[in-house]
């Protein structure tokens, strides 16, 4: 539904509600529905602090009157509907305690439209109220005020936080969201919202008894089959099996957002949070997404990439079963083996033949239907070679060794989260590759040899233009990952690199904003001839970040070389960076709390990807707001990967002589001593969140006689408990400042001087969503007076470079 038919909706909702005050000459507000207390239609029940709402409404385009749960400061987002499949025709509708004690709705002539349904003790002990998470519970106030039944287990189309789907696997019981028919109509519709949890726990969306999406397996962190679904210290959410029967998932609870999951009349699970600023409610994922997300689109042994077209193609060493209606784009029926197992010709003919093997499909969604062993990695696939009934393997160290002997289903292609999928295929399957490989190689070699050739001719040709060698490989090296754009496709997608489409000027050069022929827009980082970060950061960054791909990471398109021109093609981002909100003050009140926390858990989440969860680890070396870009929903994208620096997978720490980064932003072990790790970010990552919070730069002064810097403020205003003087006055509100204090407390626990004291990435991420405000204790933090001479104080045989933090996308002075 749109927001104007939503607004249209309220409007008419409001005018009746006055319409029937003023024909009945009342309209109450109470906070509970006792035996003596009913709820008449237009009567409005409240939760405590006034956040939910309880009261009777009528849908846009229908006259039929539902009582319902609705936010107070949102009337027009139902999260509940008692009487979904009875309406009442008119406005003489009632809510009221039962003589049997449970709590009703009934119309004028006292039918039962819909009831509690439970076991009570008598209509004098029941209390039905509602909370301020949006529960509706009736209690037994004579049996220590004891809840019999509450709105939470019984859900209509939306999920709040606090509330849970769950399955008992002993007796098949669910708790399940059921969507509306239509926008209009709140009667159950056909998709379902649920859980399986008999071998591995999944989500489901159904489409009657049809699987219409699955999330994957969980892993105790994620579900493996989501993409955007990180670790639970990062989205708070949390599969919890109860010991008796029942398994249950939680969302996410942490920084009070105000966020909601909507399964919508067409199937689709919508998540949204309300943007005070805006007030509206924003959109920040939704699934199914694309086709490939749909359940089965491609049929048993078939995978689906929605980046390839067809987006349907047969597993490895399997061909279409219908390849007529295949090729016509209908791909339900999928593959089917098309060379016989040899452990299957063994059983059926007694003859022995060579063994199977598995080929190996990385970055995979695993299908349904997995069972699962306590078998070792390293024991998982032997395992499955020696059961004849099973056709392929995975492994996940949170789930243990899991097996597939039926048809694999929902198997979608990742580009970058995904889990490795073994196939069991014939072992002529394995020599068909080799021979293909006997072919391909020599190819290959001759190719070499001709591109060889190439590039000496072209490295002449090069050096009469005055570009180094070593330059020539380097970047091409680099540049066979990646879109390859020419100068003259750029300049006119600039207007020449017009002035008027000039974003900002870094310290690798200017930045332009562009429009390609197709109409997509980008943003043109130039190399300036003159510029000291010249050629190895911009090599560094199309090696860096050309192999990660993450929502809270800026997407590099493609880069240009060409002539002596160097330039890289980024995905534009409208809102600019972090740096204009926090230090402009046109701008300044446009980030309230909502914003500024998203943000601060989007660049975490960012930096856990860097640190732990990509292909490769990576250390930025240069976090600060003019690197965190923002998209037209201020979602943060971290960028600039100039000076980040690649780890193998169990380096924890790097040595240089040569130190670059941003002062006021660099760890003192980095700065000093040329020491760098995931705790150099960290540290980056707290100065980060004290300027969010404050809305200072972490160069600026809290007085003309104060030598404090940022970091000194807020630790000194933490000893003396007064820290409502260190948060910038646009988001101070009572009712966010526990809130803020922790995050505080977070980003000085993030710049402790020592690295062993500060936490991971992940740790921060976790205190960030946790609902625990027992955190620990910061000690003092590094470089709490702003120091002139800072760099006086380094290692003699550190080669220092520094980018400025006032030179990024956008030139902007402080307060």
């Amino acid at each position: 539904m749109t927001n104007s038919s939503r607004n249209v909706q309220y409007f008419v909702h409001v005018i009746l509600v006055i319409l029937h005050c003023f024909n009945t000459g009342f309209c109450t507000e109470v906070d509970r529905i006792t035996s003596t207390q009913s709820l008449r239609d237009p009567g409005i029940l409240s939760s405590p602090d006034g956040v939910f709402k309880l009261g009777f409404f009528s849908p846009l385009n229908s006259t039929n009157r539902y009582v319902g749960i609705w936010y107070n400061f949102s009337e027009t987002i139902v999260i509940w509907v008692a009487n979904r499949d009875k309406p009442l025709s008119d406005s003489s509708g009632v809510v009221k305690i039962s003589g049997d004690g449970n709590v009703v709705v009934m119309n004028e002539a006292e039918e039962i439209l819909w009831s509690s349904n439970t076991s009570t003790t008598s209509q004098v002990n029941s209390i039905a109220f509602l909370q301020d998470s949006g529960n509706f519970v009736l209690v037994d106030r004579l049996n220590n005020a004891t809840t019999i039944w509450r709105s939470f287990e019984h859900p209509s189309d939306s999920l709040v936080p606090e509330m849970r789907i769950s399955e008992n696997i002993r007796t098949g019981k669910r708790i399940e969201v059921n969507s509306w028919t239509s926008p209009w109509d709140p009667t159950f519709g056909n998709f379902s919202l649920g859980m399986k949890s008999e071998i591995i726990p999944q989500v489901y969306i159904w489409n009657g008894n049809r699987p219409y999406w699955r999330s994957g397996q969980w892993n105790g962190q994620i579900f493996i089959g989501v993409q955007d679904m990180y670790s639970v210290s990062v989205d708070g959410f949390s599969v919890v099996n109860d010991r008796e029967g029942t398994v249950y998932l939680t969302g996410p609870v942490g920084f009070n957002l105000l966020m909601k999951f909507i399964l919508d009349w067409k199937g689709d699970l919508v998540q949204s949070f309300w943007d005070e600023n805006e007030t509206n409610w924003k959109i920040i994922w939704s699934a199914p997404n694309n086709d490939c997300e749909v359940y089965g689109t491609c049929g048993p042994f078939a995978s689906c990439n929605d980046l390839d077209s067809p987006i349907c193609s047969c597993l490895k060493g399997f061909e279409p079963k219908h390849r007529e209606e295949w090729e016509k784009g209908n791909w339900t029926s999928g593959c089917v083996r098309r060379i016989a197992l040899q452990c299957e010709v063994k059983n059926n003919s007694g003859n022995s033949s060579k063994e199977d093997g598995f080929l190996k499909m990385e970055l995979m969604k695993l299908p349904d239907f997995a069972e699962r062993s306590s078998t070792r990695e390293d024991q998982c696939r032997s395992q499955c070679l020696r059961n004849c009934s099973c056709i392929a393997y995975a492994y996940d160290s949170g789930i243990g060794c899991m097996s597939w002997s039926n048809n694999l289903i929902d198997i979608q292609q990742f580009q970058s989260w995904g889990k490795d999928l073994y196939i069991r295929v014939a072992h002529s399957e394995l020599d068909h590759h080799k021979d293909i490989k006997k072919i391909v190689i020599p190819v290959i070699v001759g190719t070499l040899t001709l591109c060889v050739c190439l590039f000496l001719f072209c490295t002449r040709m090069v050096r009469r233009r005055g570009v180094k060698s070593k330059e020539v490989v380097l970047l091409g090296n680099r540049m066979e990952e990646l879109p390859v754009f020419n100068s003259e496709t750029l300049a006119n997608a600039t207007a020449r690199f017009c002035d008027d489409n000039k974003l900002g000027q870094g310290g690798f050069g200017p930045v332009y904003r562009g429009k390609l022929e197709d109409g997509r827009e980008i943003a043109v980082k130039r190399l300036s001839k003159s510029s000291g970060q010249g050629l190895e950061e911009f090599m560094n960054e199309v090696l860096v970040i050309s192999k990660v791909q993450h929502r809270n990471l800026v997407r590099l398109l493609g880069c240009c070389v060409d002539k002596e021109e160097k330039m890289l093609i980024y995905e534009y981002m409208p809102k600019k960076s972090l740096d204009v909100f926090l230090f402009d003050e046109v701008y300044q009140g446009v980030l309230d709390w909502t914003k500024r926390s998203i943000i601060i858990q989007g660049v975490g989440r960012g930096l856990l990807y860097l640190h732990r969860d990509s292909r490769l680890k990576i250390i930025h070396r240069d976090l600060k707001p003019s690197n965190i870009l923002l998209d037209n929903n201020f979602n943060p994208k971290i960028s600039d990967f100039g000076m980040a620096r690649i780890f193998g997978s169990d380096q924890d720490q790097a040595n240089t002589r040569r130190v670059v980064g941003t002062y006021g932003y660099m760890a003192p072990e980095y700065a000093m001593e040329g020491r760098f790790s995931e705790k150099s970010d960290v540290f980056s990552f707290g100065v980060l969140v004290l300027e969010i919070i404050s809305g200072r730069k972490c160069t600026s002064s809290w007085s003309e006689t104060s030598f404090l810097s940022l970091l000194g403020y807020a630790w000194k205003l933490w000893k003396e408990e007064d820290l409502s003087t260190f948060i910038d006055p646009i988001v101070l509100n009572p009712r966010l400042e526990m809130e803020i204090r922790k995050c505080i407390q977070i980003g000085l626990l993030c710049v402790q001087e020592f690295t062993e004291d500060r936490p991971s990435i992940s740790s921060v991420l976790a205190m960030l969503t946790s609902e625990n405000t027992s955190l620990p204790t910061p000690l003092q933090p590094a470089f709490t007076e702003r120091q002139v001479s800072f760099f006086t104080t380094c290692n003699k045989n550190i080669e220092i470079e520094c980018s400025v933090n006032q030179i990024s996308i956008t030139t902007l002075a402080g307060r």
